[in-house]
């Protein structure tokens, strides 16, 4: 019975000596060996909450967040309404993407503490992640009272009045974030919220905050073509060209150049893009476009047919194959081109009738083609006045062509 004093003393030392060699560790920020103490200290007395809730630190400062948040747990079953593991508790369950399980104790720390910035701010950014902007919004501007300059809450306030519509309010917290440097993106995640709103004129000036950026000189180029200003367009895409020549890239500069009369620089261009994506139907359809507008026939009908044998059942491409080569003057394989086009079925297209009219009539079978012009004229109904003009008058030409016969 007289050893029971020196045990318990030799217990109580060694208790002792575990939370402050876990202290020592843990300013010192070696977590792993603190981690160890608080863990001895634990064994040893189940109840110390407060070596678990240092162990719960520990844990959390060795991203073992599974494990501190048991240990968290634990110590508000011994001491429920204690704030920092309430606080600490909701920090590590939001990280986890857990934002329902963090709100309970976020909660129960801004009640404690509802003007200071961290407890109003996780408790914010809780309810963001829960879709509850509308309660997350006073929370952000809590945070923001307490700490002004805060780019996290400015950037959180300013997601929450976006989602509720108010971009217009939203628009000032960006900007406040964005003053910081590490936050200067969130700029572009405001000018993407403009032009999701059809406002891309307030777009523009953002994305030209970032003229060492390819992607938003890309879209700030896009966005400028748009707008009907090619010229105003060309050096955005030009220099997100130049830092980084991907075929999206190569595309949209072809495209400027095109709208601004450059078709010399445009089309070496898209012989390029193709070349780099043989098998994308839209590119080569669109470079057989660009060919048929600068009026090389020879070189569009080429890409046209190439586009044909890409996808054999695209009406589109038979159309314009067929276009290109009544243009040559192959009439037989135009016919053919059409014929092949008008199978492929969809709605009727009054197109179809006006070529192959005109082929019929240019290779003299005036009886063919008058009913080609006549069906032509009753499916167009004023939607091609200049065509259906034509189409009357060679109606006339051919009737007395038929009745000298």
């Amino acid at each position: 019975m007289a050893l029971a004093p020196a045990l318990f003393l030799l217990f109580w030392w060694q208790q002792a000596d575990h939370v402050a060699e876990g202290r020592k560790a843990l300013e010192a920020n070696n977590y792993s060996v603190a981690a160890g103490e608080f863990a001895k200290a634990i064994e040893a007395d189940p109840k110390d909450w407060t070596s678990r809730f240092h162990l719960a630190l520990s844990l959390s400062m060795l991203n073992r967040d599974e494990e501190a948040i048991a240990a968290y747990r634990k110590v508000l079953e011994d001491q429920p309404g204690l704030y920092q593991a309430q606080l600490n508790l909701g920090i590590l369950l939001l990280g986890r993407k857990q934002p329902a399980e963090a709100l309970k104790p976020l909660e129960a720390a801004a009640q404690q503490k509802p003007n200071e910035y961290r407890p109003a701010f996780y408790l914010a950014e809780a309810l963001s992640a829960a879709g509850e902007f509308a309660k997350a919004e006073p929370l952000y501007r809590t945070a923001l009272q307490a700490q002004p300059k805060s780019p996290q809450a400015a950037v959180g306030l300013a997601r929450v009045l976006a989602k509720l519509n108010r971009l217009a309010d939203a628009d000032p917290y960006y900007r406040q974030a964005a003053a910081e440097p590490e936050f200067k993106r969130a700029l572009l995640e405001l000018a993407a919220l403009y032009e999701q709103a059809k406002q891309p004129g307030k777009a523009i000036p953002l994305y030209r905050e970032f003229p060492e950026d390819p992607a938003a000189r890309e879209r700030l180029g896009e966005l400028l073509l748009e707008d009907g200003k090619a010229a105003d367009a060309i050096p955005e895409l030009e220099r997100a060209y130049q830092q980084s020549p991907t075929n999206a890239n190569r595309l949209a500069l072809a495209t400027a150049y095109l709208r601004a009369k450059q078709s010399g620089k445009a089309l070496p261009l898209l012989e390029q893009a193709v070349a780099a994506e043989p098998d994308q139907l839209d590119l080569r359809l669109y470079y057989g476009r660009a060919l048929r507008d600068q009026r090389n026939f020879q070189a569009a009908a080429r890409e046209f047919y190439k586009a044909t044998q890409l996808k054999s059942d695209s009406r589109e491409a038979w159309n314009e194959l067929a276009g290109m080569l009544i243009l040559l003057e192959n009439y037989p394989q135009a016919l053919a081109a059409l014929d092949r086009a008008q199978a492929l079925g969809g709605e009727e297209n009054p197109a179809y009738w006006y070529f192959r009219a005109i082929i019929l009539d240019r290779n003299h079978e005036y009886k063919l083609a008058l009913p080609n012009y006549e069906k032509f004229l009753s499916l167009s109904r004023n939607m091609h006045p200049d065509e259906e003009f034509k189409a009357r008058q060679r109606i006339k030409v051919i009737h007395k062509i038929l009745n000298k016969q």
